[in-house]
């Protein structure tokens, strides 16, 4: 009788055996197949059982969270959904997430382990961290102050803050409500279908992730590398430039809008923004120079994020003499982001330096302590001191007696260059309308905002497409913002 007794609780040790490694099998081993299976809504579930953290904005937070008291419980949701959509991107329970709500997607949503008070915390106690906070650098008043002047134009505006790299406004229009994305019902499925469906491309960020010919304002590209490079000494001699050019090594002849060009100083050139100096100029400077300019200014750089990842602008180094030309006015394949322009905009403001932009400050905690901080970001020189005082004084020339002068503000020190850039086959699409600029207080010891605006113009607009007239009022509007504090 006590051998099958002892045969039972060895069998009965056995089978308790099995069933732990069985266990173990499923919730350790098979555990990342059981997560990802279509069919395991418990993730989904867990993942919107808790209010997501807010992104803000001035101190204040421009997303929210709703409680619909189904299953997936919180939605995402949005105070001035479209103006802020640029930077937050959607959050959905049904499309995913993009730009700072994908990028910073493990601290809002409460998943990032640096939220936990001590290592391994979630795993004993079995309930999830409060979504973090996010932080931006963003001044809202003159994210406004671009999302209004835009209005219902197709375009960008970025503008950042010389002296840090922090980024104070991030636009793209037409925009959209990412808060009619953030359930996953009929709703949102017919805003999805309507946004993807519409042509002028609505979720599309301009500012970041669009690349445009920059037109005339690469021309401060091309003029840094020539004062570098020592090829122009006097902003006021003559550049021995004729009028019409005809590029090298052909029969092509590239003019001026106006007259007067001829022979223009390098200062007259940059007032009047002549493309026959330039196109001349960036050839004397030759590609390889030109082509460090302008990749000291963050040209054909494929890594940029800030946190989300911004399109690479491009400078082609593969051109030959009269591709140059073209490209030192900022056509052929030259190509740049909003935010590309306004990082050159800011490097001569910032006396040459060059910071490399962010958009967050700092992640907190759901009770406000720091995550992380974003501290100072290394400056790299782009230019000569030298170089960088005479834009800045060729950029000041422009608003105050060249093509530029619907950015001036009372008051204040503005420096700016516009561009008309052409594109389309055979350059029959309607032009883009470009305005860079900065602008420095009566009171400020240094420039407090550098500004990049292009407008896409409507077939409506062909004959009238300027940087002066579209852009620059825009740039302006920012700048003043920015200025009142």
């Amino acid at each position: 009788m006590t051998r099958h007794i002892r045969h039972a609780a060895f069998f009965c040790l056995l089978l308790l055996a099995a069933l732990l490694v069985n266990a173990a099998r499923v919730q350790v081993v098979r555990a990342p197949e059981y997560d990802a299976n279509p069919a395991n809504r418990r993730p989904a579930i867990a993942r919107y059982q808790q209010p997501r953290g807010d992104i803000l904005v001035g101190g204040r937070p421009v997303t929210g969270s709703r409680d619909t008291g189904e299953h997936l419980r919180f939605e995402r949701t949005y105070a001035d959904g479209p103006m802020w959509a640029p930077v937050t991107g959607f959050a959905s329970q049904e499309y995913g997430t993009t730009l700072l709500e994908h990028a910073e997607d493990g601290l809002l949503s409460g998943a990032d382990p640096m939220l936990a008070p001590l290592p391994l915390w979630n795993d004993v106690t079995g309930f999830p961290n409060p979504g973090g906070d996010v932080v931006t650098t963003l001044h809202a008043g003159a994210q406004r102050a671009a999302y209004e002047g835009l209005g219902r134009r197709k375009g960008a505006v970025a503008a950042i803050e010389p002296a840090t790299g922090r980024i104070l406004a991030l636009v793209s229009t037409p925009s959209y409500d990412p808060g009619e994305l953030s359930g996953n019902g009929q709703a949102a499925l017919r805003t999805w279908r309507r946004l993807n469906d519409d042509p002028d491309r609505p979720m599309l960020n301009r500012a970041v992730r669009r690349t445009y010919p920059p037109g005339s304002t690469f021309k401060v590209v091309t003029a840094a590398a020539a004062l570098d490079a020592g090829l122009v000494r006097d902003l006021d001699a003559p550049t021995r430039s004729p009028e019409p050019y005809t590029l090298p090594g052909t029969r092509t002849r590239l003019t001026d809008e106006e007259p007067g060009c001829a022979d223009a100083s390098l200062r007259e050139a940059f007032e009047r923004s002549c493309n026959t100096v330039f196109a001349k100029l960036g050839v004397d400077v030759g590609v390889t120079a030109l082509a460090a300019s302008a990749e000291g200014f963050g040209f054909n750089d494929d890594g940029l994020r800030i946190p989300f990842s911004v399109a690479r602008s491009t400078f082609d180094t593969s051109v030959d003499r009269p591709q140059l030309a073209l490209s030192a006015i900022g056509q052929y394949n030259t190509r740049a982001t909003p935010l590309q322009m306004a990082m050159v905009a800011a490097a001569v403001a910032g006396g040459g330096q060059a910071r490399t932009p962010y958009l967050v400050e700092r992640t907190t905690r759901a009770g406000g302590g720091i995550v992380s901080a974003a501290g100072s970001r290394p400056a790299r020189q782009v230019m000569r001191p030298s170089t960088a005082v005479r834009l800045k004084e060729l950029m000041t020339g422009v608003v105050e007696s060249g093509t530029g002068g619907n950015a001036a503000i009372r008051g204040a020190t503005v420096g700016g260059k516009t561009g008309t850039a052409q594109h389309g086959v055979g350059n029959s699409g309607t032009p883009y309308a470009w305005f860079v600029s900065w602008a420095q207080g009566a009171g400020d010891l240094e420039p407090k905002v550098a500004v990049a605006v292009v407008v896409e113009g409507t077939a409506a607009d062909h004959g009238d497409v300027s940087g002066n007239g579209l852009a620059a009022p825009v740039a302006r509007a920012v700048m003043e913002a920015v200025l009142k504090g």
